[in-house]
């Protein structure tokens, strides 16, 4: 029977800690992915604010399973796309072969609509956004030049909502997730998408449709991923009701089939937003989340499979935010993200077992990339 004490944080640390006033004051969105030789490499996005013009990608590494981090590099030139100046503003690793990794990165179009955000609140648009990948063939130490994805017009601006997965015959698949153009004030009908590639990412197959209410009502945010040991997906979403102006509790589907179809989502009775899934070698999974509108907290709990559920009495609080702002609590959909102080956890399996759990949190001007280090019981 899990317990409590089944999982339970056994050290905490820093990433990388943000410097006030500069290009570095606010560091989020952060991702860790665990090689094949055991280094872990951590990437997160760096900038004056959360969405701005000088924005870029920092990684850093850790040779003794997340306890040390070496100092933030910036790797990745940005790329010109069809004569236009961008940033980025995600950036995933994906290791399908020993040293062989593929970078996924959002790129965001920062000359169409100089000194705009990226969410135009009203119309609930988005800049012009590409979704490039680069290769390494010696573990992320160097990297080819960006390529883009070409993306069907109904996909609009594409958002990177996860790293690519390596299905079990070696399928790469990619989760995207539509946006309406910048300008665009018809209704905005939101969907979630995965892509497939056979050819180790150089061309891709049409959208599937991962998630998508038809009325337009629901909203499917965020989806995080994970495959498990069997080859099925597991997928957590960030659910708003846009007619109650408010987030519902996370969302799960699973496939069975690669990604192709879906069973119906599941109401996981926890609120609000997921962070990608930590999957053990025997299959279970460790889902951490963001409770931002109730606890203002960071949270995880386990399940002895992807499918399994998570069993409240395993839960372990990860971070508790001291002072919310009004900011921090307001459920105003997409306008949110800006100004948001803590959040997007993102868990990771260690080689000896454990599990790394990433984050950011701090104020709305100086925010740090932390992390957090779970054990089990019997692993």
């Amino acid at each position: 029977m899990i317990g409590k004490a089944y999982m339970q944080i056994i050290d905490t640390g820093m990433i990388s800690r943000s410097a006030p006033g500069t290009d570095r004051a606010n560091l989020t969105f952060p991702a860790v992915v665990c090689l094949v030789d055991g280094t872990l490499m951590a990437t997160w996005h760096s900038g004056t604010t959360k969405d701005g013009d000088d924005e870029t990608i920092e990684v850093s590494r850790s040779s003794d399973h997340g306890k040390t981090w070496s100092a933030p590099e910036r790797p990745f030139s940005i790329p010109i796309l069809n004569d236009l100046r961008g940033t980025i503003k995600i950036c995933y690793m994906t290791e399908i072969a020993p040293g062989r990794l593929i970078a996924a990165a959002m790129w965001v179009d920062r000359e169409s609509y100089p000194g705009k955000n990226l969410f135009n609140p009203d119309t609930e648009g988005c800049l012009p956004m590409a979704i490039i990948l680069a290769d390494s063939y010696d573990n992320g130490v160097t990297w080819l030049p960006w390529r883009e994805v070409p993306m069907p017009d109904d996909i609009g601006p594409p958002s990177l909502t996860n790293p690519m997965m390596q299905l079990k015959d070696g399928t790469l698949a990619m989760s995207i997730e539509s946006n309406k153009h910048y300008d665009d004030a018809s209704k905005w009908y939101q969907k979630v998408v995965l892509m497939h590639s056979t050819d180790e990412g150089r061309t891709w197959g049409e959208p599937v449709i991962a998630g998508f209410d038809p009325t337009g009502r629901i909203f499917n945010w965020d989806q995080r991923a994970a495959v498990a040991p069997d080859g099925r997906i597991g997928t957590f979403l960030w659910t708003y009701d846009t007619e109650a102006e408010t987030y519902l509790n996370i969302h799960r589907r699973i496939s069975a089939d690669g990604g192709r179809t879906w069973s119906e989502a599941e109401d996981l009775g926890v609120t609000d937003q997921a962070a990608h899934p930590a999957v053990l070698p025997d299959g279970r999974t460790i889902l951490a989340w963001v409770d931002r509108f109730h606890t203002q907290s960071i949270r995880a709990r386990l399940a002895p499979a992807i499918d399994g559920a998570f069993d409240p009495d395993s839960e372990v609080v990860l971070y508790t935010h001291q002072a919310p702002t009004e900011d921090d609590t307001d459920q105003t959909g997409a306008l949110g993200f800006s100004v948001w102080s803590f959040g997007l956890p993102y868990a990771e399996t260690l080689p000896d077992g454990d599990v790394l759990v990433v984050y950011y949190a701090g104020t709305e001007t100086a925010m740090d990339i932390h992390w957090a280090r779970l054990a089990f019981d019997g692993k």
